[in-house]
């Protein structure tokens, strides 16, 4: 089920970038929210939906802006939200860039573990994939590569061809992992980018308390190190430089920090396809802006996952065809309305039912505009789920399906003379004691068109 915070989370800090003192409050947001920011310190407190079709700039960070207003620096937080299992939250700030904290996740993290989290009625709305989807940009040497997989996990390789750092892999093999593993890391840049950073109005929030800087060069002047910490409005910082490594010999949480670090940046730039992935990412030589393409890559996945529909082969050879059906089901016309099964699974059913003209319902629902009533779409579905319970025990025959529950019933689309009815149903939880729990999907032309969770009690009420 979909989660939100318990309760809201106050954060204060600078812009790593714009150098700016913010505050940051992560609030409680209803189900279906997904994740949005808000400038509470611009005109009309603008809301800037955490979207990758919103993403104006990815140089060495992730920018979004909606009408005008912007909000820097993206990534960590929403890292934080989707590691932490968060899917509805605003998060309000009062400038233009999230606080950098200590240039990692993990101020984040620790702040959403203590204050916990509330399930919510929803559930979760997951990117699964049936095919494996690739991408590259050749000019800038970046692959990235999506398999379907049950859990969300991803591999990272980095090739900076430097001395200090190398050739560095980080994995996570599912979220647990992320809040200790991955959340800990933080942002770093070469001595050699920092010219460059400050000369184009970046980093001005930097500092070695929130970002590690790897030093690949020996011929460094202690007149360099002066003129660099002066371009950055840091004459007061005391910098240091022991051979290759990491500038006042800050010490790494992992060896592999700064490949962690990239694919934490993963985690909170493909949050911006707003739903929580299935599947294994593997990402080769990765940045804000391949993060970005890739995530766009992904969204429009779920556009063309959306548009395809469900398929099912209702030309196959069925499992149970009516006679079937009819020696496990009491049920006969008018009020049997499974016509067979396609398939039976240990956890899953799918059945049919022909909608025709000829159903007596039609005389008077509604004459002049046919449409099949919803109340009769449960009970084909609930036959089909009753069909499963009843393939698991000896003697179905002896046994009657009753109704306990009805849960979280939505009607999508009229089901009328013509359509052609395809229930699938998955198991909720074991069954025990003769109690099936399961949800249900009903679909016409791949298309959902009802769904609902119904729980009911088989029992042997028979005699051979």
């Amino acid at each position: 089920m979909q989660c939100t915070l318990a309760e809201s989370l106050q954060f204060l800090g600078v812009g790593l970038h714009t150098g700016e003192k913010v505050t940051l409050e992560i609030c409680p947001a209803p189900e279906n929210h997904g994740y949005k920011f808000q400038r509470v310190d611009l005109d009309g407190q603008p809301i800037i939906p955490a979207d990758v079709d919103l993403v104006v700039a990815t140089d060495r960070g992730t920018t979004l802006e909606h009408k005008g207003a912007r909000v820097h620096t993206t990534e960590h937080v929403l890292a934080a939200l989707v590691g932490c299992g968060i899917d509805n939250a605003l998060i309000k700030l009062n400038g233009p860039e999230i606080p950098i904290m200590d240039g990692s996740a993990l101020p984040y993290v620790h702040a959403i573990e203590r204050t916990g989290k509330t399930e919510q009625t929803a559930e979760r709305n997951y990117l699964e994939l049936d095919e494996i989807i690739p991408w590259e940009d050749l000019d800038k040497n970046i692959e990235f590569l999506a398999v379907p997989n049950p859990v969300y996990r991803i591999t990272v390789m980095v090739d900076y061809n430097s001395p200090v750092l190398g050739t560095q892999h980080a994995s996570m093999y599912h979220l647990g992992e992320f809040n200790q593993q991955i959340a800990p890391c933080r942002t770093f840049c070469f001595i050699r980018e920092l010219e460059f950073l400050a000369s184009n109005n970046l980093i001005k929030g930097g500092d070695l308390d929130n970002a590690i800087v790897l030093v690949d060069r020996t011929d460094i002047s202690k007149e360099e190190l002066t003129r660099l910490a002066k371009l950055l409005g840091k004459e007061s910082l005391d910098i240091s430089i022991e051979g290759i490594g990491v500038l006042n010999s800050t010490k790494l949480q992992f060896e592999n920090e700064p490949a962690r670090h990239k694919l934490l940046d993963i985690v909170g730039d493909l949050a911006l396809i707003g739903r929580p992935i299935k599947a294994h990412i593997l990402a080769a030589r990765p940045g804000h802006f391949g993060n970005v393409a890739f995530a766009k890559i992904l969204k429009n996945q779920i556009k063309k996952q959306q548009n395809k529909g469900r398929f099912f082969d209702l030309t196959q050879e069925p499992l149970y065809n009516i006679q079937d059906i009819e020696s496990m089901l009491p049920h006969r016309y008018p009020f049997l309305l499974v016509d067979k099964i396609l398939t039976i699974a240990e956890e899953s059913i799918v059945g049919v039912k022909n909608i025709t003209m000829n159903e007596p319902i039609f005389t008077g629902h509604f004459p002049g505009n046919p449409v099949f009533p919803g109340v009769l779409q449960i009970e084909a579905m609930a036959q089909v789920g009753g069909i499963f319970a009843l393939s698991k025990v000896e003697d179905p025959h002896l046994y009657t399906t009753y109704f306990m529950k009805i849960d979280k019933v939505k009607f999508k689309s009229k089901i009328v003379p013509g359509d052609t009815v395809v229930f699938e149903l998955k198991l909720l939880s074991p069954i025990r004691r003769g109690l099936v729990e399961m949800s249900g999907v009903a679909y016409v032309n791949g298309k959902a068109v009802m769904e609902a969770e119904m729980l009911a009690q088989v029992v042997k009420d028979k005699e051979v």
